[in-house]
């Protein structure tokens, strides 16, 4: 499809008309911006959109003045193009469409006033998201076109997806200047052994973990629940389940708010992938999918079964076939591959099994909550692409009428007969830019603009001498 055609067929998908479309029972009752300032006292709203990496970037406004301003039509908001085009340091490529070569222009901004949000962790500031657009239409390089293009392909198979995230995370004691100013070594996590499912954690954790909750349901984005993990200081927060983007919204809004709730408290909240040897934070996404009449179809008997139905075999055959050669959207930098060791609880086979975590697509559930677990992102994936990624497989397996091979039933770590997970980003991207693939579930522009960014990463860490490095060859070499 050219992107011409691509665009074309993306007006229908300004962020007004998908981002809060059938947004669930739990979902924060949303307000205008100018009935959001008067009715809360605003004094502070922050207007920003969705980078590459799934954080929020923009710029912070005087609330009334920002009112004013859209209200009369003076302010028509852009930012620098590059922000849906760096790496996580904030890199300036050499080439591409936000770059030197292209002098860095401006892209507009599609703010969606009609859905502004108290952001409880900050004082007296709400949250307006914009979409970027280029000449009024969805940009297609922004990561919320990319999964709504996605979910529109999708629609047009007759068919819906739903989501439910968990993320991992890891708290440290200290904030993250203390870190930054010790050069990034000795954080010390908040609790030291493996607390799996424990309730007698230490008291700064149970305070962190119910100032975040509060913050959260004031928003109008409760978590379902919170629950310590295996590592040293590691947690999982799960979130109720409904809407593809709304789903992202609130996970985007969960790590501002856990980043902001730990440094209040003198703490730091890691999102990396694999932020210590040995320790793996991951992202699960748990998939379901559903007709024109909101019917589950992954699911054989929708009574109480447990068994998938053609198209839910279909679906899990697609997810095993497309989501390698779509590493960098689930999987965007060089950390991201630390997590995927043996016996890690990180997939390191791209096989399959009924209420299996050693596979890498985790069939559970029954009845009408029969989904697929997706087991592959980190907790440091963007979301937004990480499930557009998802939801093309997913399409392909569908579209092309496959067929998955056996689940697996044992360990799936010692499944030979399954593909393993790239090793590395060059790996991973190298697969990723060779795929015709993924040139045709995403669009060759897509491909070509997210390996640039996932090169970034890449060139960033090339030349740098790690720790691990320093060990192994200071005295031996």
């Amino acid at each position: 499809m050219t992107s011409r055609r691509r665009t074309s067929r993306m007006v229908k998908l300004r962020a007004a008309q998908y981002r809060t479309a059938g947004a669930p029972a739990t979902a924060s009752p949303t307000r205008p911006l100018r009935q959001l300032v008067n009715d809360f006292g605003i004094e502070t709203v922050l207007l920003a959109a969705v980078d590459v990496q799934g954080r929020l970037k923009g710029k912070e406004f005087d609330a009334a003045g920002l009112v004013k301003r859209l209200e009369s039509g003076r302010l028509a908001p852009e930012m620098c193009g590059y922000v849906i085009g760096t790496d996580l340091g904030m890199t300036a490529p050499a080439t591409g469409s936000f770059s030197w070569e292209s002098g860095f222009g401006d892209i507009g901004l599609l703010p969606d006033t009609r859905h502004a949000r108290v952001l409880p962790w900050l004082p007296s500031t709400a949250l307006v998201l914009a979409d970027p657009v280029s000449k009024s239409w969805p940009h297609p390089l922004a990561p919320v076109t990319v999964l709504a293009e996605q979910q529109q392909r999708l629609a047009g198979l007759g068919l819906t997806a739903k989501v439910g995230v968990e993320t991992e995370f890891v708290l440290y004691e200290g904030s993250a200047r203390d870190a930054a100013a010790a050069g990034w070594r000795g954080l010390r996590p908040v609790t030291w052994d493996n607390r799996d499912y424990a309730l007698d954690l230490p008291a700064p954790v149970r305070e962190f973990t119910r100032r975040l909750r509060q913050v959260l349901a004031e928003a109008g984005l409760p978590v379902e629940a919170v629950k310590a993990e295996g590592a040293h200081g590691q947690l999982e927060v799960t979130f109720p389940y409904g809407p593809v983007t709304a789903a992202c919204e609130q996970h985007l809004l969960f790590k501002h708010a856990a980043r902001t709730v730990a440094d209040e408290q003198g703490l730091t909240a890691s999102f990396m992938a694999a932020p210590a040897t040995g320790v793996g934070s991951g992202m699960h996404l748990h998939v379901s999918l559903h007709d024109v009449d909101d019917r589950p179809v992954l699911t054989s008997a929708p009574e109480d079964g447990t068994a998938l139905s053609e198209l839910g075999e279909q679906a899990v055959a697609g997810l095993l076939a497309v989501l390698p050669v779509l590493g960098p959207l689930w999987a965007p930098y060089v950390n991201s591959y630390k997590r995927f060791a043996d016996h890690s609880f990180a997939p390191a086979r791209l096989a399959w099994g009924r209420d299996n975590r050693s596979c890498a697509v985790r069939v559970v559930g029954h009845g009408r909550s029969l989904r697929l677990e997706v087991r592959l992102p980190g907790a440091d994936a963007n979301p937004y692409l990480a499930l557009a990624a998802v939801l093309a497989g997913i399409r392909h397996g569908i579209e092309g009428g496959l067929k998955p091979p056996p689940a697996t039933s044992g360990d799936a770590y010692l499944n030979r007969q399954a593909e393993p997970v790239p090793r590395s980003l060059s790996e991973a991207v190298a697969a990723f830019e060779a795929s015709v693939l993924a040139g045709e579930l995403l669009d060759e522009q897509v491909v070509a603009h997210l390996a640039r960014v996932a090169h970034l990463d890449l060139d960033h860490h090339a030349a740098r001498v790690t720790d691990a490095e320093l060990e192994r060859g200071l005295t031996q070499a």
